[in-house]
């Protein structure tokens, strides 16, 4: 009965993580309530406006836009929140109303690219000044880092659910084999979410950062944070982490 105990508590976790990883794959894929709510970063601009014009003495007419509909990238105007999932970005004018990018399998996380590409061209040449010497601007290195971590929790989740369903199979190798992509998925998962939490922390320095030192000095008026799908990453790779205790004592000690 223990045993039986060891494998159903494995397989428990095994699937929550499993869940939670499906969770933070489909995250901002497109505007629904379930992908809306789940992103990996997120950036506010909406104080930006006003941080700009003060900036450069010169109101802020034209910056954003009201249209959700209008298609990103296409220097439309700015919107008022950006949200960053692995496969594609949203932007929204308000709390829910926006629109997404296309698809694209290791989207690049690049914040900087994503809110110039919406500007009209004089207001992202002022923020090429503003914005220089930060990571946030520095999208080649948030872009391969993205891609990367990416791939380690693509990796870590095909090795949870390796380990899911071999672990509910009652053979001494298949135990053995749970075990070991129990293991695997939890650290490539591990990798991911670390990854993911070191560029988003090092892009939050844009919210304190000065784009002009008049009056005193101005803030930038942006504010990047995590989105709740590195938690649900750091929450799947505790549930990993757990699950190997109970599959290594069954991989350990069943005799069949």
């Amino acid at each position: 009965m223990r045993g039986e105990y060891c494998v159903g508590g494995a397989s428990f976790l095994s699937f929550v993580a499993l869940l939670l990883l499906i969770f933070v794959h489909v995250g901002q894929i497109n505007t629904s309530l379930v992908p809306h709510g789940i992103a990996m970063a997120k950036v506010d601009t909406s104080g930006f406006g006003q941080a700009l014009s003060e900036a450069i003495l010169d109101p802020d007419q034209g910056l954003y836009t009201t249209n959700y509909t209008s298609p990103l990238g296409q220097r439309n105007g700015l919107r008022q929140i950006y949200e960053f999932g692995l496969y594609s970005y949203c932007a929204y004018v308000n709390s829910s109303a926006g629109t997404c990018t296309n698809r694209t399998i290791a989207d690049n996380f690049e914040p900087y690219v994503a809110m110039t590409s919406d500007m009209f061209t004089n207001y992202s040449q002022y923020s090429d000044t503003m914005f220089a010497n930060t990571t946030f601007i520095n999208s080649s290195y948030l872009a391969y880092n993205s891609r990367v971590a990416y791939y380690f929790i693509l990796l870590g989740t095909i090795f949870a659910t390796i380990a899911l369903f071999t672990g509910v199979a009652r053979r001494a190798m298949l135990f053995f084999i749970s075990t070991a992509s129990s293991i695997i998925a939890a650290l490539f998962i591990l990798i991911g979410a670390a990854i993911w939490t070191s560029i988003v922390k090092k892009c939050e320095g844009v919210n304190t950062w000065e784009i002009s030192q008049l009056n005193g000095g101005i803030i930038s008026g942006i504010i990047v944070s995590y989105g709740s799908g590195i938690y649900l990453a750091w929450a799947a790779f505790a549930c990993l982490a757990a699950a190997t205790v109970p599959y290594m004592v069954s991989c350990c000690t069943f005799r069949g």
